[in-house]
């Protein structure tokens, strides 16, 4: 008698081996796993629970001698005091609204009343007006305490005052650009050149060209550098769109537009030497797009591309400041918005340039030419 065939040991059997299959292949899992997972620790990090707080300066001239106010004010979460040796980088860091205020405590000689009577001069720019808006009333609460505390009758004591000083207005589109332009190049080159190297490793061309007089170095970096004309093309294109349709500002004109392509040229040059690298070492075309993933997705969300890294805990910044984008956006906002020329980004260039080495050392090591 012939047996009966099992459709449920079939269903379990194909089952078994198409789940075999997805869990062999490690895109699935990074995307349906770790891709969550990182946007979870990533998102999850903001504020890292800590009250946001307020980068603020007491003023040298101040009048410190009440130690109740000033510890009232010092003790308060929401300040963080900071000191400046350079008064004149105080003035720019307050200008490009690295620092919310200067305060000024001055005392006011005033005999009709028992304590002695204080303002508290705010000073700012309009590149602070969010932070003022919940400054100036911490500050009213603090002197409301202060005068209650010793003050039974209730009288003021404490007045605040505020200067706000008008300058160049940053625009969201002037934080927003520099960003999308790194994640721009960042993926655009990756993909680009790793995939144009590893078709041409596979079909034999990049041994042909070897067996060639041609220098090896010109076969890398002509190919490549069709990739990278190609990118600046485009950023190119997005600097026209953003200037004059989005009011991106580009503090210097032309010679800022010039210094922004050569820090773009520099960050490619970086770019393509790690896309040479994942190109030389997969076994398959199906492994690259999980090795950019796995370089590129911190770098777009650790990197201040949508958002500052202030918002994450100190301990993650300082993650974030060894990642080059980190520092290509950081020095795309100075050029543009700031007006530094180019060689005063020298540390977030220096940075970039550090990778630069290490990627190409990276790059003798494993380059395959078949």
């Amino acid at each position: 008698m012939t047996k009966k065939y099992s459709q449920l040991i079939a269903l379990k059997a194909i089952t078994k081996a198409s789940l075999l299959a997805i869990v062999k292949y490690p895109g699935a899992i990074f995307f349906s796993l770790v891709f969550p997972l990182v946007f979870i620790w990533i998102f999850g990090s903001f504020g890292g629970g800590s009250i946001k707080s307020f980068k603020v300066v007491l003023d040298k001239s101040s009048d410190t001698s009440n130690v109740l106010l000033l510890q009232s004010l010092k003790q308060n979460p929401l300040f963080r005091f900071v000191e400046y040796k350079d008064s004149t980088k105080q003035r720019l860091d307050l200008e490009k609204g690295r620092i919310a205020a200067v305060l000024l405590i001055s005392a006011n000689n005033d005999e009709t009343t028992l304590h002695k009577k204080y303002t508290i001069h705010v000073t700012a720019t309009t590149a602070s007006t969010p932070e003022l808006t919940t400054i100036i009333p911490v500050l009213e609460n603090i002197a409301d305490k202060y005068e209650t505390a010793i003050n039974p009758k209730k009288e003021n004591l404490v007045s605040i005052s505020k200067r706000v000083y008008e300058i160049r207005e940053f625009k969201q589109i002037d934080f927003i650009l520099p960003g999308q332009i790194g994640f721009s190049i960042l993926f655009s080159t990756l993909f680009g050149v790793a995939f144009t190297f590893y078709n041409l490793r596979e079909q034999l061309v990049l041994k042909r060209f070897y067996a060639s007089p041609i220098n090896r170095l010109n076969i890398l970096f002509g190919i490549g550098f069709s990739r990278l004309v190609f990118q600046l093309v485009n950023v190119v294109v997005l600097l026209v769109i953003g200037k004059y349709f989005l009011g991106f500002t580009l503090a210097h004109g032309f010679v800022t537009f010039i210094e922004i392509m050569l820090l773009t040229f520099f960050m490619l040059l970086m770019l393509m030497g790690v896309a040479l690298i994942f190109s030389s070492i997969v076994k398959t075309d199906s492994t690259i797009p999980l090795l950019i993933n796995l370089f590129g997705l911190p770098q777009i969300l650790l990197s201040g591309t949508f958002f500052s890294i202030t918002v994450f805990p100190s301990w993650m910044q300082t993650l974030c400041k060894i990642l080059p984008l980190t520092h290509f956006n950081i020095a795309m906002r100075k050029i543009s918005f700031e007006g530094l020329g180019i060689l005063d980004c020298w540390d977030n260039i220096g940075v970039i340039a550090i990778w630069f080495i290490v990627v190409y050392a990276l790059v003798y090591k494993f380059f395959k030419w078949e």
